[in-house]
Parts: C-alpha cells; structure tokens; sequence
C-alpha cells in the first residue's frame, strides 16, 4: 500500500486538507503536527465551538449596563467553575493540570478582558458575546507575533478561556452535543475540535476517547502538554477539520506523521489496523530500554536529558529514565498575569524541580521573552520582534526583573545541581553583564543572610550564527553551551517556520546549519566543556544517528521521545558515524539519512 502524501506541517490553521490517493482508492487526508505518536482508528466525535456558534447582535442604549452585568457573571460562573475543577482535580489526573488550570484561572481575572469587552458594550453597542470575543481576539493577535514558540503559542489559552465563557453566556454545557448517537456505533471515538483546554480534556478523560485532534495548536499547547501526559495520540494544527467532517466518521490519525484519514476503505483500515499492532509491540519492547545506558556500539557514552515546561513535568521526565533536566523553561511564571513573580514564588518552582531532580542537573533557562509584548501586558511596538529586545537583551534592559530571578535560581541551588543557562547571547559583553549580575545577586543574597551554593554553572543558547561562528571566546568564559536549534534554524536560514508562506524552506538538513552545529560542538569538545542540543532536532530520532555523527553526546527532549532516540544510539557506531558526516559536511552536500542508518 502507498503511503498517504505527507506535507510539510506549518501549524498556521490553514486549511490542509487534501485527495490522498491510496490502494483502494481516494478519501479525505488531511496533514497536521503530530504531537503523540501511536495510531488510533475510531469514529469522530465533533466537540462543540462557542466561540463560532454565538451570534453577533447590537444592543439598545438601554440595555448596556444589563448586557455589562451578564458579562461579568459569565466570567465570575467561569472562574467558580475553574476554582472548583482545581479543587477537585482527582488523584489520577495528569500532574500538569492543576497549574495549567490556575493559568486559565488568572487570565479570566485580568482585568483587561473584562474591561475591554465592557467598552466595546458601551461604546459599540455589542452584545456581551461579541465584545467578548473581539477582545479576545486583540488578545491572540498579540500573543500570536510573539516570536518564542512557547510564547506564541499562549494564544490558544487566551482563546480557550474565551470558550469557557462564551458556553456560560449560552447556557450549553455539553462539549460533545451529539455523544448518544456516536456512542451508539461502539467504536473508540475520536475528538475533533477547533482547540481543547485543559478544563475540557479533564471533562473527557473519562470517556472512550482514543485521540484528540484540533485544528489549533501546536507542539507547544496546552492541549499538547495534557495529551502527552495522558498518553493519548494527539494531532494539532489541522486547519479546518472540524469543519470538514460529521459526527461518526470513521477516522484514522498518525501521531507520529501527523496524518489524519477520513472515511478510508476497508483495505487502508486494515493496514492502520496491521501498523497499530505493530507499534504497540514496538512500543513494549522500547519500555524495557528505560533504565539501559545510552551507549553505542563502539562504546560511547551519550547523556539524555529532558525539556520541561512546568515544575509538575520533573517526576514525569524522571520516569522516562532522562538523566537531568536539560531545559526547564521559565516563562510560565511570568505568562498570564498582571504582577511579577515575586522572588519567593520563583525560587519555589525553580527548587521543587532541583529537589525532586534529586542531585541530578537541572538546566534552567532565563527568561525568553520577545519585545513585542512587555510583561504587565502593555503592547509595544517592534519593527521585527524576532530581532529586537528579546531574551538576554531585555533582562539586561530590565536589571531589576533580572536580578529577581537571577536570586531565585541561585537560593535554589541549596537543594542541588542548578545550570543557568543564559537565551540569545550574541556578545562578549553580554557574557560580562550576565556575570556581573549573578556576583551582584550573590553579594545581594550574603547581605540578607539567605543561604545559597556556588556549585551552580552558567551557560548559553548557542542559537544566533554569530556566536556559533565565532564560539571560541564564549568557550572560555562559559561553562556550558545548548544548541537552540530551532531558532539557530530560523536565524540562519532567515525562515519564520510559523510563516506558512515560507515554512516549507525550515530546513533543519541545510549544511550551514549543521556546519554551525559541528563548529560548535568541536570547539566546546576541545575546551572539554559539554554541549547539548534541546531544540526540536534532539527528539527526533530520524536524525539521531546524523547528530551522533556531528560529535554530541548530549541531547535534551521532551521525555517521551527519550527511548526512541536512546534505541537509536544503541543500535549505532559513533566513530564511523562521525567519518561519514564529516565527509559530507566537507562536501557541502546535504546527508543521507537512509544511508547513515545502513
């Protein structure tokens, strides 16, 4: 059998549908993220989307100040709702929903939304669902320019507390309205929505559902994030599926492709049928590498790490036998709210990770966020975000906000290894202020009395050309280096992969990006300081072998691609690896996947 066409994956929510031609004939295909791998064959549940079902109306001027009132008690409804979904979280529930919860919890108190959708009452005359969703949409245009994945990808929050009150304002609670007539066929159901919240798949855990298929979202989402954590084979980034298809069609979705089939024949049934036994033996057979060293054939010691986004994620990371945290991100703290984490609540996140991490490293990366939204929520204006007052550039523009956090990593490292790994760096002065800044944190802290370890190191993003070209300088005054590889991509090949119109040039196999990456683990190997890479790359274990060849022999990931790639490493020859890479990348030609792994 054929396989279906696969597209590149842009994630932008246009429509991907598309004829896929197969043995048996032609049906629906349709191309999105794959988020988690594994094969699920059911029949679509459509999940109800109160955000496109509400009507748009003008009010009378008499009729504001009662439209306002309806407006705060749907958020208030919302917000008891959400209160009591935390409160009630049972003792089996994914460990990442309580905090992504509360998340939705803050957001529904900023005051800004509520605010704002009131004026457009006033001013406007709309009725509180349209207000509502027009400041929800400003909302989304502004976390969706962020340039940081993670960043952007908080939009879908924005959109889904939105549907949590647009459902309130209607009275409907049912998030799958035609659930009776799908459970009737007795097949695993397959929830297809335009984005699912965290509240929303605690609603759903419950049922029979094999797979969740939105057409937001990305790698990054929410929706994401649970459904790793439950395990559940996931698509996102679909564009319009929803749309596309009825309740009780019979689907089929790839996790690891992203592919998802409406309506196949019997023969294409049976043959997902075949690969999903398949994946499910392989899938068993991978469990027992859990605790087996990452080692290769020729002996080589390779150390797996993983990314984390939330404190919760630790013990998850720990299960999947990762040897430290490789990147804990901390933009969760700062996301979502008015105020500033305070120093106290910084440091309690940052040492829950370092005590349950147990003496094992723990990489924590400073905050990255871009110019084009500051933190207490007023928008500012960036000629190109991506090239602005990001990262590093703007906690060294915000010394205060800096030195919090840089207090907050530094009282945690009482508890264990702490790595301050630094985003964005670009400069040697900028290496010279990051140092200056953790002295005046330590001084700072010596004078309050507060205890804290110099047994901490400080680290870079190797993800701006510049320093990957010339990396010497930084080898001498840092102490660890992670490849960033997902905007070292974008920035060298000048590709926004979030820009459909141009995502289809992300090319993680171009020569100058692996030149860069070569470059830069050859001049840390020789000054005997370790180099990692924990951008996309690290998981994929399609190109495990091609990194092995390029001399890393460290890897940070989401842990649930941890025993993927530590099969590949297993099965693999570094030393011969490194002669065939090498070879090519002198060449300038593009390597051969295929050949590498022969």
């Amino acid at each position: 059998m054929s396989k279906p066409a696969h597209t590149e994956s842009t994630g932008s929510g246009q429509d991907q549908a598309q004829p896929c031609t197969m043995a048996g004939g032609s049906m629906l295909c349709m191309q999105g993220q794959g988020i988690v791998k594994g094969f699920a064959i059911g029949r679509a549940a459509i999940m109800s989307a109160a955000a496109l079902e509400v009507d748009h109306y003008r009010i009378l001027d008499e009729d504001v100040d009662a439209e306002c009132e309806r407006l705060v008690a749907a958020v208030e409804r919302a917000k008891q709702d959400l209160r009591t979904l935390v409160d009630t979280l049972p003792p089996d529930a994914p460990r990442e929903m309580g905090p992504l919860l509360e998340v939705h919890h803050l957001l529904l108190e900023d005051p800004l939304l509520v605010q704002r959708a009131c004026e457009f009452i006033r001013e406007r005359h709309y009725n509180a669902e349209w207000a509502l969703t027009t400041q929800g949409h400003l909302l989304v245009e502004q976390f969706s320019a962020m340039e940081d994945d993670y960043l952007r990808e908080r939009s879908s929050d924005i959109r889904q507390v939105i549907e949590r009150v647009l459902r309130v304002l209607s009275g409907s609670t049912a998030l799958i309205t035609n659930m009776d007539a799908v459970n009737g066929y007795g097949d695993p159901l397959i929830v297809v929505a335009r984005d699912i919240s965290p509240a929303d798949m605690l609603r759903l855990r419950g049922a029979r559902f094999a797979a969740f298929l939105t057409d937001l979202g990305g790698p990054t989402s929410h929706t994401a994030i649970v459904a790793r954590s439950m395990n559940v084979p996931a698509v996102v980034g679909l564009g319009h599926m929803r749309a596309l298809v009825r309740d009780g069609d019979v689907l089929v979705a790839d996790g690891s492709t992203g592919v998802v089939l409406v309506n196949p024949s019997e023969k294409v049934l049976e043959e997902y049928r075949e690969r999903q036994a398949n994946y499910l033996r392989e899938r068993k057979e991978l469990e027992s590498l859990r605790d087996a060293p990452a080692v290769t054939l020729d002996g080589v010691e390779i150390r797996l790490e993983a990314n984390i986004e939330l404190p919760e994620e630790a013990q998850q990371a720990l299960d999947a036998g990762a040897e430290g945290i490789g990147l804990f991100r901390s933009e969760f703290l700062f996301m979502g709210r008015q105020d500033l984490p305070s120093e106290d609540e910084q440091y309690e996140a940052y040492a829950a990770v370092v005590k349950t991490l147990a003496g094992r490293p723990v990489t924590i990366r400073t905050l990255d966020i871009g110019s084009d939204k500051t933190l207490d929520g007023e928008a500012t204006v960036a000629t190109n975000p991506a090239l602005g007052l990001r990262a590093i550039r703007y906690c060294l523009a915000k010394p205060q906000l800096f030195a919090t956090q840089l207090r907050a990593l530094l009282r945690a490292t009482v508890h264990g290894h702490v790595r301050i790994l630094i985003p964005m760096i670009a400069h040697m002065h900028e290496v010279r202020a990051v140092h200056q800044a953790i002295e005046a944190a330590c001084r700072e802290l010596e004078v309050r009395g507060v205890p804290y370890s110099r047994n901490f190191s400080v680290g870079a993003m190797v993800e701006i050309p510049a320093m990957a070209i010339a990396i010497e300088p930084f080898v001498e005054a840092l102490d660890f280096f992670s490849i960033g590889t997902n905007d070292l991509i974008q920035y060298t090949l000048a590709i926004d992969r979030g820009d459909a119109d141009v995502s289809s040039l992300y090319d993680p196999m171009h020569p100058a990006v692996l030149r860069l990456i070569a470059y830069t683990i050859n001049a840390a190997e020789r000054a005997g300081k370790p180099v990692a890479v924990c951008g996309e790359m690290a998981g994929d274990s399609n190109v495990t072998r091609m990194l092995l060849g390029l001399g890393l022999k460290e890897f940070s990931m989401h842990p649930q691609q941890l025993l993927d790639v530590k099969k590949e490493i297993r099965h693999a020859h570094s030393n011969a690896l490194r002669v065939k890479v090498a070879a090519a990348l002198n060449r300038a030609a593009r390597i051969d996947l295929e050949e590498l792994a022969r």
